[in-house]
């Protein structure tokens, strides 16, 4: 008899082993392929109906922009991946920003390349932090993401052509609130430029990309 009880009682954990780590196995794939779907430079762009404000019919070639970070992954309470990630500790201190880790948000834009003339960029904010978008030139055989960070975590916005860091609003603002837009339209001559989130840490943490215009 006690055998066969010390028998039933293997048996139940051998299952109850296996069954945690299914499930363990299926998270863990949930929350890879979240985030490789939030970083992916092919995800579809942010629609207007998807994000807290629909921006009205704006004029010139347009270009979509989405600003991804990857607290709600990695970092935040609530994580899908639990734990803490660097720079994402909690509660944020302004003093945190400079101390994000590299590649943890990200810029993709529609389009890379534009003719020359009036564009209007329309941001849209798929992280969890705030953000802004920032358009300055970009010289000749320069890198995106090879400016100078300063000791603040921003770097030099001198010669910027505009930005798009208002919530639900064109132009200028404290910065575009998770899940809603914002939007600026310029004119634009042929030439190099580079869209960057200027708000501390942004940067150094990946979020600039180019936009060539010809």
């Amino acid at each position: 008899m006690n055998t066969r009880i010390r028998r039933t009682r293997v048996g139940r954990l051998l299952l109850a082993g296996t069954v945690a780590a299914a499930v363990l196995a299926v998270g863990l794939t949930v929350a890879v392929a979240a985030a490789s779907g939030a970083l992916s430079a092919h995800a579809q762009p942010q629609t207007a109906q998807q994000s807290g404000c629909a921006p009205p019919a704006l004029p010139g070639t347009g270009v979509s922009v989405r600003l991804v970070d990857m607290r709600a992954m990695m970092g935040g309470p609530g994580g899908m991946m639990g734990g803490r990630a660097p720079g994402y500790e909690w509660p944020m201190r302004p003093s945190d920003g400079p101390h994000f880790g590299r590649g943890m948000m990200s810029i993709l834009a529609s389009r890379t390349s534009v003719p020359a003339g009036e564009v209007t960029v329309t941001v849209f904010n798929t992280g969890h932090l705030t953000h802004e978008l920032v358009i300055l030139p970009l010289a000749p055989g320069t890198r995106p993401g090879s400016r100078q960070v300063g000791g603040d975590g921003t770097v030099d916005e001198t010669g910027s052509l505009g930005e798009a860091s208002a919530t639900c609003a064109a132009g200028a603002g404290d910065g575009i609130a998770p899940g809603t837009s914002g939007w600026v339209t310029l004119r634009l001559a042929a030439g190099r430029y580079e869209l960057i989130c200027n708000l501390p840490g942004h940067y150094t943490a990946g979020m600039h990309t180019e936009l060539d215009v010809h």
